[in-house]
Order: structure tokens, then C-alpha cells, then sequence
């Protein structure tokens, strides 16, 4: 009996743990329609960052937990990815279109639905791929929702450090150029929001850079990303998080579309094979 009462304690953790996740997606959708609203020295656009973020935590602690205790069932990877939706596939679209009003509201309503879409379908494919076994622990197929929406939220969470840095470079021109940033940023993130849903849906594979490097699986473009990261950090710290972000996120994409490219242009005879003797 008390080892029932034990095992239906343990099994309770690690819902908790999900739960808190989707409780992270709640208050960062709050706090992101408080956005022009002051809480403290910075807006609540900056906080529903940090709690996608704190999802993140969440989100890998559960699984690694339930592992841990042995207590994995279909039932928590199905409450896992309904909290998922919440926090990575609904959150981030209040933080988009809090962080910009440069366009239209039906127009960032389209594309936060678009971004909502895909996220959905990237956590159904993933739930889908999981239950038949053709899940690759070292590498995702499409780019992972926490990511995604962590790329929409470190802008939000960088903002205030671009202000900061802004007054103490050029405290006269501070203002200015803030403001301009904040235009900049307006302005380019309903563009980064399709690119990031078309990426969620696309086959392109993502290093699980956790897994990888836990099992000692260490590929060259995991360790280009390690140091691209810790360069970033040293070098730019309010432009570490959307910087090492969108490179996660933008990298083989680019390289993908890089290779297409060159193999377009040497089969239509722009570039023609030289011989040897020519090169």
C-alpha cells in the first residue's frame, strides 16, 4: 500500500512539471497584452520572454524527470505537447504582435495564425513520429516549436538591453537610436514569424544539441554553434539571444538553400565546368 501511494507521488512530478509549462504560455500571453503597460524598470513584452524561457526549463525537466522515476506514460507526452501549443504556438504570436505595430492588425492576426498552424502540425508530426518509433533522439525533422518561439521571444527579452546600449554608447543619441530598433524589429518580425512556421513544416534537419552532446556525439555543426554562441555572448550581450537564435534557426536552412542554388546554376550552363588545365 505504501509503495502505491509512493509510485502515484512520484508519477505526479513530472505533471507538474508540464503543467507549469503551460502555465509559463498563460502568463506570457498576459503579460505580452500588457506590453505598453510599465512593470518595473522595463514593459511586460520582456517578461513574457523570460516565461516562454521558463517554459523551455520546464518543458525539459518533465520529460527528463518522468524518465528518471519511470514514470513515462502516453498520457504525459499527450498533456505535454496541449501544453506545448499553449506556451510555444499561441505565446509567441501575442509577443509578436506586441513588439510590433507597423503593420495592419488583420495582417499580424494572418501570420500569427499561420506561425499557430504549423506549430500545431510540427507537435502532431512529432507526437505521430514517437508512437510508430521513427524518432531520431539526436536530430529533429523541422524546426522544434520551443525554438521557434524562443527566436520571437529573445527579441523581446533583448529590447531592453538594445535600449541600454543605445544610451551608453551614444547617450545623446540614445533616443533615436532606440527608436530605431524598435522600428527595425517592427518591422522584420511578422517577416521572421512566416520563415520560422515555413521551417516547422519543412524536413530539414535540426541537431538536438542537448542529446548530441550528453552522448557524446559531438558533429562540427553543433561545435560551430557552441562557439558562435559563446562568441556572441562575450562579444554582444543584449545580441546574444536573438543572434544565436536565428542562427539556429536560419543556418542550414541558408546552407540548404546555398547548395540548391549552386546546383541550379551549374546545370542551366552559367558556370560551366573548366578543364583542368583552365582552373
Amino acid at each position: 500500500m505504501a509503495l502505491l501511494r509512493r509510485q502515484s507521488t512520484l508519477a505526479v512530478v513530472p505533471t507538474l512539471l508540464t503543467l507549469a509549462n503551460g502555465a509559463c504560455g498563460l502568463g506570457s500571453i498576459a503579460m505580452a497584452t500588457m506590453s505598453q503597460e510599465t512593470l518595473g524598470e522595463v514593459n511586460g513584452i520582456f517578461y513574457a520572454g523570460v516565461l516562454i524561457y521558463l517554459g523551455m526549463v520546464f518543458d525539459g525537466l518533465d520529460g527528463y524527470v518522468a524518465r528518471l522515476l519511470k514514470q513515462t506514460s502516453r498520457l504525459g507526452v499527450e498533456l505535454d505537447s496541449l501544453c506545448d501549443a499553449i506556451t510555444f504556438t499561441v505565446a509567441p504570436v501575442f509577443i509578436m504582435i506586441g513588439l510590433t505595430d507597423s503593420f495592419p492588425l488583420r495582417f499580424l492576426w494572418a501570420v500569427g495564425t499561420l506561425f499557430m498552424f504549423c506549430g500545431l502540425l510540427r507537435l502532431a508530426r512529432f507526437n505521430v513520429e514517437q508512437a510508430a518509433g521513427d524518432d531520431n533522439h539526436d536530430w529533429f525533422r523541422g524546426l522544434p516549436t520551443p525554438a521557434a518561439a524562443a527566436t520571437l521571444a529573445s527579441f523581446a527579452v533583448a529590447l531592453p538591453g538594445f535600449q541600454r546600449l543605445a544610451a551608453d554608447a551614444m547617450p545623446e543619441a540614445s533616443w533615436h537610436l532606440s527608436e530605431r530598433i524598435v522600428a527595425l524589429t517592427a518591422h522584420g518580425l511578422p517577416i521572421l514569424t512566416v520563415v520560422l512556421a515555413s521551417l516547422m513544416v519543412s524536413r530539414i534537419r535540426y541537431p538536438h544539441l542537448l542529446n548530441q552532446w550528453t552522448r557524446g556525439q559531438r558533429h562540427f555543426f553543433s561545435l560551430v554553434q557552441l562557439v558562435f554562441a559563446v562568441i556572441a555572448l562575450i562579444a554582444v550581450h543584449e545580441l546574444a539571444l536573438p543572434l544565436v537564435f536565428c542562427y539556429y534557426a536560419l543556418a542550414r536552412p541558408l546552407a540548404v538553400w546555398v547548395r540548391f542554388a549552386g546546383m541550379r546554376i551549374r546545370q542551366s550552363g552559367w558556370l560551366p565546368h573548366l578543364p583542368r588545365e583552365e582552373v
